[in-house]
């Protein structure tokens, strides 16, 4: 049996490579080559290790199209885009393995793929949610080796075997900006939002640095008669930022956009839980209803934090996740 490993190099890769061939597979390492040269001879040099076969795709004007530009819109419309955007990855690992006639594909990912159904992975490192938008004939061929495993025990694993990577530090959260720095980075690419008022019930209490700069929950600096205040809400149209009291951050209702099931869409409300930011401890019980097109609303049990609009909302029915869309409002 062959399987398409997404191979970075990096200590989640070159474990899972391990884990993989010890079940039986024949390894091909696929390197998707978006940040430059050293990183890939990084990768190659680890390949090279472990003698795996490695191939290298270029994958920069697709990245540009498909990631950049949605999360450059994103933020000029006022919404937090989600970092992680697999899209890319997984359709070039299933195109791979249909050239190379392999079975299945694989990462490094911390959740459990068994038997075209997606499930959490271990609490501590827990990465399911950020597989919420999944194609299900990719979910279908996807083999997921760490998803029983910690990151403290795939560290011990890699220095037991001796591998490079075994201390590498873990990859940065944007991968395609790698100084971290998004202002920057944005500016480059467009005509940024300049300062704009600062709002707190309906009063103007002080000026922005710009909307870009700012998301849903974050705290504003400085005291406001002595409570800190947060962003509630970003208005790109009239380049406004709302601000509110912590009380008043929360949310019971959800609506969410372009909502991607991993099972057949439901006829019914269902009950299950909800995860709407990459955390391990919001995950409240809700009643989540379609409302056709792809939209879905989400009343929770417990209010959530600042839902931002742009990140992912995903369902989860115990351990199994159901599927993903993206945040547009809340109440």
């Amino acid at each position: 049996m062959k399987v398409v490993l997404g191979f970075s190099g990096g200590v989640d890769s070159s474990v899972s490579a391990v884990l993989l061939r010890r079940a039986g597979w024949e390894v091909l390492g696929l390197y998707l080559d978006n940040t430059g040269e050293t990183a890939r001879r990084e990768a190659e040099k680890a390949a090279a290790q472990m003698n795996l076969e490695l191939r290298v795709l270029d994958v920069r004007d697709e990245l540009e199209k498909k990631v950049c530009t949605p999360f450059c819109e994103a933020y000029l419309h006022g919404e937090t885009p989600n970092p992680c955007n697999p899209a890319l990855k997984f359709r070039a690992l299933l195109a791979e393995a249909e050239r190379s006639g392999a079975e299945a594909i694989a990462t490094g990912h911390y959740a459990r793929a068994e038997g075209g159904v997606l499930f959490k992975g271990r609490p501590s490192n827990d990465q399911s949610y950020m597989l919420c938008r999944l194609e299900r004939s990719q979910l279908s061929r996807l083999v997921l080796p760490l998803g029983g495993y910690e990151k403290t025990e795939v560290r011990a694993l890699a220095r037991e075997l001796g591998l490079a990577a075994a201390d590498k530090p873990d990859s940065m959260e944007i991968c395609f900006i790698p100084d971290k720095d998004y202002v920057g980075w944005l500016s480059r690419r467009a005509e940024l939002p300049g300062e704009g008022d600062f709002l707190f019930h309906g009063e103007v209490v002080g000026r922005h640095e710009g909307i870009v700069r700012y998301t849903v929950g974050q705290r504003r600096s400085g005291l406001w008669e002595g409570r800190k205040l947060y962003v509630s809400r970003i208005d790109a149209a009239s380049n406004t930022i709302e601000l509110a009291l912590w009380e008043e951050l929360f949310r019971r209702e959800l609506l969410v956009r372009d909502f991607n099931w991993l099972v057949d869409e439901p006829g019914a409300p269902l009950r299950l839980s909800v995860r709407v930011r990459h955390t391990k401890w919001e995950t409240p019980s809700c009643t989540a209803e379609s409302l056709g097109g792809g939209m879905l609303r989400i009343v929770c049990d417990e209010p959530v934090r600042a839902p931002a609009p742009g990140q992912s909302a995903v369902l989860y029915d115990g351990e199994r996740v159901l599927g993903g869309g993206f945040l547009v409002g809340s109440k």
